[in-house]
């Protein structure tokens, strides 16, 4: 099977953005595809890396987890990737950026409490490296969506 996306790919891929959990003859059933095409096309996908994976969406709020923070992370000594890896360890980090203009990293923390956070930025200035964070609390989430629309 050939290697590249076409819009069939697309179709099927808008399917699943849509509900994961739809059927192979769901799916066939609504971009007029054999269930064996959309098995082998989403199969394909896979392979590519273009489908990483399944998963759930959660409500943070509704967990538990009322603080979240954008933290800017000034790192010296040119150890960027090694201070970003031990941060995407943690499970309250979900997601980490290495970012231009006046920080060199950025991370996406999500905590029950305050008093969770300032141990977690504590625990981050004592990391080898870390020079500076800055924290900036999210009052309010607008929009907060993972997935990628084609």
């Amino acid at each position: 099977m050939d290697n590249r996306i076409d819009e069939k790919d697309l179709k099927i891929l808008r399917e699943l953005l849509t509900d994961a959990r739809l059927s192979y003859r769901e799916i066939s059933r609504r971009v007029n595809l054999s269930v064996a095409t959309v098995k082998a096309r989403v199969e394909k996908l896979q392979r590519l890396g273009v489908i990483k994976g399944y998963t759930v969406i959660l409500d943070p709020d509704k967990l538990g987890y009322d603080v979240s923070a954008v933290i800017e992370i000034i790192i010296s000594k040119g150890r960027l990737r090694e201070v970003e890896e031990q941060l995407a360890k943690n499970p309250h980090v979900y997601a980490v950026y290495d970012v231009t203009g006046t920080c060199d990293a950025m991370i996406l923390v999500r905590f029950r409490n305050r008093g969770e956070l300032s141990k977690f930025v504590k625990s981050m200035l004592a990391m080898d490296y870390v020079e500076r964070t800055i924290t900036h609390l999210i009052l309010k989430v607008v929009k907060e969506d993972p997935r990628v629309y084609i």
